[in-house]
This record gives C-alpha cells, structure tokens and sequence, in this order.
C-alpha cells in the first residue's frame, strides 16, 4: 500500500493513522480477537493526533456501518443465490454466516470510514 500513503483509502483499509499514516489506531491488529476488536489507541505516538475528537465521537460510525454491511450481505447474497444458484433457505443461512463472521471488518471499517471523513492526511506530521 505504499503507492496508495497519502490518500483516504490507504487509511481506511489499513486502519493506520489517518493523519500521518504510520501507525495503527488500533491496539491489536487482529480484528477477530472478540475482547479488543474496537480498543483503540488514544492517540498516534508518531502525530500525537487524538483519535477521539469528542465523546462518544465513533457513534457516528454506526451510520457508516448499515451501508458497509449492506455492501457485504449484497455481496453475499448475489454470489450464494445468483451465481451459485442455491436455494433461498441455503442463501439466507449463508447470508447470516457470512454477516457474522464479518462483524469485526464491518466494525474496524466503519470506524475508520468515520474518522477518515473528519481528518486528513498531513504530509508534514507523516515525516
């Protein structure tokens, strides 16, 4: 993603600072480790940008996260019930796995779409 720092898209699919874009905001990578999918950093060590603007600032991401989910469940249930051309009732069930096991990328993702709308990249502060 070298050739993409600088830009929103590498901030949000990479979850790194949307400032500086060189550090992570989250504490553990892994978004799948069900206690600490949304523990964040208070702020990057590298900008000292605080990621928390105000409180309860990432309720916001919640509005991001119904349309992100939409993507992904449309996604889901073209492949199952267009493409593979499966029963409703198979889709459907496909369709909730699929929702469920994407819970943590929706989460991280909305979050990052939501802070990314507000920050911007600073080519100064990423030196």
């Amino acid at each position: 993603m070298k050739l993409l720092k600088g830009t929103k898209i590498n901030s949000i699919f990479t979850g790194s600072c949307p400032v500086c874009q060189n550090e992570s905001m989250y504490s553990v990578q892994n978004p799948y480790k069900v206690t600490s999918t949304l523990t964040m950093e208070e702020q990057c060590s590298h900008c000292n940008t605080k990621y928390q603007i105000e409180p309860s600032f990432f309720f916001g991401a919640m509005y991001v996260s119904y349309p992100v989910g939409l993507i992904f469940g449309g996604f889901s249930l073209f492949l199952s019930y267009i493409v593979l051309e499966l029963s409703l009732l198979t889709s459907y069930i496909i369709l909730v796995l699929f929702m469920l096991l994407c819970l943590p990328i929706i989460l991280r993702l909305s979050r990052n779409i939501w802070i990314n709308i507000f920050m911007k990249y600073d080519k100064s502060k990423a030196e």
